[in-house]
Order: C-alpha cells, then structure tokens, then sequence
C-alpha cells in the first residue's frame, strides 16, 4: 500500500512501512549516529516531515535488508564511518563468479578437473591484486634512514609481474628505480616492495611507471627520481597482433632527472649496463 501524504504539514503517516523499531535503532545508532532518535519517534508513530522520513525509512531497510553502503567493495567517502569487508570475504562471491564464467564457455563446472576451479581462480586473483591492501607508509615500515649521502642510488632488473585492467592477462619484465638523495636514503629492499604495491594491482604500464617514482618522492623527498620499466604484456602476445618478441618501455622522470640531462644520461647508462 502507497503511503498517504498529508498536504498540509508534508508528514506521512505511521503505518506506511513496517520496521522493526528495536533492530533500526540498534543499527541507526551503528551506521547513522544522529538517527537513532528518528528511528525511534518513526516506530513510535510520531510525526516527521517528508523527505527525511522517506530517506531514513529506505536507509534503515537497507540497513535490514544487508543492501546498504556496508556490502561497499572499496568505499572511501569519509562521511560514511563504516569499514569495507576483507578481501577474503569476497572470495564466495567471486568463486561463483568464476563458476559462472565455465558455464558460460561451455564446460561443465562440476566435472573432476574444475570441481575447485572457481575457487582457486577466486584466490589466484586476490593474490594477482593483493596491491590494493597495501600503503606506502607500512610497506617503509621506517626504513628511512639520514645519511650524509648525495650520490646516485639506482637498483635496477627488479622483477615485476601485474594485470592489465583492459583484458584482465598478465604482463611482466623488469624496473629500474633510481634517485638522488637529500640526507636521507631507503632501505634498498623497500625499493622492491614499492614496485610490488603498484604492479600488484590491475594496471597500465604507463601508469604503473608514474607511481612508482611519485612513492619514491614520498618516501625520501630526494632531489630527484627516475623510474624505467619494460615489459611484455600477453594481452599483445596471445592474443590480437601476437607479436611474441614486442617489449613495451616507459620512463618516468622527475626532478633533477628531468631537468638535467647529464644526471639523466648517467641513469640511463647504468640501467644499460650489463
């Protein structure tokens, strides 16, 4: 039945939806601290203007019905004071995902060899793009050191293995991260651990390659941060053009890097040495 209005006051009326007023006050006060008091005066018949009513009623069956902001994958409004589920608990959803996918192309999903398919692929994926649970300042971990130090520091070939966002298939190669110290330097395994932040995730290359220097500034404030990465991305190699032997380089440079091209001509001439 449509709730009924009341022209002259614009108020509705107290039996247009039934809730439980014991369960919306309880998770009013969780999730919306200044509705609780409306949920209540809303169970105990009283009169509230239209448009909050409304609001508040579909909020709170949200709320019941588990289909509110708290099913958010990745949610960062701050106003909202709940916390996004752990990615271990998305794993149902997404085996049944995957388990969708076999129908779909033709295969049985309960044959013996794709009994547990779905949730392999389900956990594969959350390793694949285990980046989005990480942040720079616990990866550091407070290795920065200060150390009277103004030379060139470069750790080159470091490993790295992502996920193009375009069609969802790896791509891998190597980064060479180089910076110029300001009295403080980064433990160089950090290095390494800010590249698998990033290509954790699902990326472009060109991308990839721009946060890596700009964490590199974050964490140190050196005077200046090259970054050069090359990679061989299947969505290229097995798959449209198929060109097996292609590699895809991408520079980023900042700072001293950019502006003076003796300091880039030395970076470069390292990371091409044998």
């Amino acid at each position: 039945m449509k709730p009924q209005a009341n022209e002259q006051n614009g108020s509705t009326q107290n039996g247009d939806i039934a809730i439980d007023a014991a369960t919306v006050a309880m998770d009013a006060a969780a999730i919306v601290p200044t509705a609780a008091a409306a949920a209540a005066a809303v169970g105990a018949g009283a009169v509230v203007p239209a448009k909050s009513s409304q609001q508040l009623k579909l909020e709170l069956l949200n709320i019941g019905n588990g289909n509110g902001h708290e099913n958010c994958t990745f949610h960062h409004d701050l106003e909202l004071d709940h916390k996004p589920p752990t990615r271990e608990a998305l794993l149902p959803d997404m085996a049944r995902s995957y388990r969708l996918l076999l129908g779909g192309l033709g295969e049985n999903p309960d044959r013996q060899g794709l009994i547990k398919t779905p949730e392999r692929a389900a956990k594969a994926m959350l390793y694949f793009t285990k980046g989005y649970d990480q942040n720079l300042e616990d990866v550091l971990n407070g290795a920065v050191f200060d150390e009277d130090h103004d030379e060139m520091v470069v750790v080159k070939d470091i490993e790295m293995f992502s996920m193009c966002e375009h069609h969802l298939v790896p791509f891998y190669g190597k980064v060479s991260i180089g910076y110029l110290p300001c009295n403080k330097i980064l433990g160089l395994s950090k290095l390494a651990r800010i590249v698998e932040i990033f290509s954790r995730r699902l990326q472009v290359q060109e991308r990839l390659t721009k946060q890596i220097a700009v964490a590199v500034t974050q964490a140190v404030q050196p005077a200046g941060v090259a970054v050069v990465v090359e990679g061989v991305h299947m969505c290229m190699v097995m798959r449209g053009v198929q060109k097996i032997n292609s590699k895809t380089v991408t520079s980023t440079m900042l700072g001293v890097f950019r502006d003076d091209p003796k300091t880039r001509e030395e970076f470069l001439n390292l990371v091409n040495s044998k």
